[in-house]
């Protein structure tokens, strides 16, 4: 069973960082391409940012590029965001995502809330 469990949310003050972790198990980690996603509150679905089994390859979207970062620790079956330079329009539910086998999954989530 895929499971992903994401961490590392809270309330942070405008300008400072958080590191969102994704444990992941239950498939093949180190074969699968991972991204995160977000939902801010009354809205859809966001892409944040994505990353290539080897962790060689990175993408993000226009509104984190320059202050988040995506990276993956494939021996320990992990997938991280280090956000930097945190806005109150960055306050989101935030979920690591995987489509495997035609099927889109993701974990429960973290809410990140930034508020002065």
């Amino acid at each position: 069973e895929v499971q992903l469990v994401e961490s590392g949310g809270g309330l942070v003050q405008p300008g400072g960082s958080l590191r969102l972790s994704c444990a992941a198990s239950g498939f093949t980690f180190s074969s699968a391409t991972m991204n995160w996603v977000r939902q801010a509150p009354g809205k859809g679905l966001e892409w944040v940012s994505g990353i290539s089994i080897t962790g060689f390859s990175t993408s993000y979207a226009d509104s984190v590029k320059g202050r988040f970062a995506i990276s993956r620790n494939n021996a320990k079956n992990t997938l991280f965001l280090q956000m930097n330079s945190l806005k109150p329009e960055d306050t989101a539910v935030y979920y690591c995502t995987l489509r495997l086998g035609g099927t889109n999954y993701r974990g429960q989530g973290t809410q990140v809330t930034v508020s002065s």
